[in-house]
C-alpha cells in the first residue's frame, strides 16, 4: 500500500455511504487549493482527468 492511499481508504470508510454530488467536490478541491495553495497544480491535474476520465483519446 502506497502512504497516499491510507487517505483514500480513510475516505471510503467514513464517506463511503455519503451521496455526493460533482458539485460538492468542485467546492471542496476549491476549499482545499485556498488552503494549500501549494498543492493547486496537483488538484488541477485530478480535476482535468475527472472531467475528462470518458473522453477516447
Amino acid at each position: 500500500m502506497f502512504f497516499t492511499d491510507r487517505g483514500i481508504e480513510e475516505l471510503a470508510q467514513r464517506r463511503g455511504e455519503d451521496g455526493v454530488t460533482l458539485g460538492w467536490l468542485a467546492e471542496k478541491l476549491t476549499e482545499f487549493v485556498d488552503v494549500y495553495p501549494e498543492h493547486e497544480a496537483a488538484i488541477e491535474r485530478l480535476a482535468t482527468w475527472l472531467a475528462r476520465d470518458d473522453d477516447e483519446d
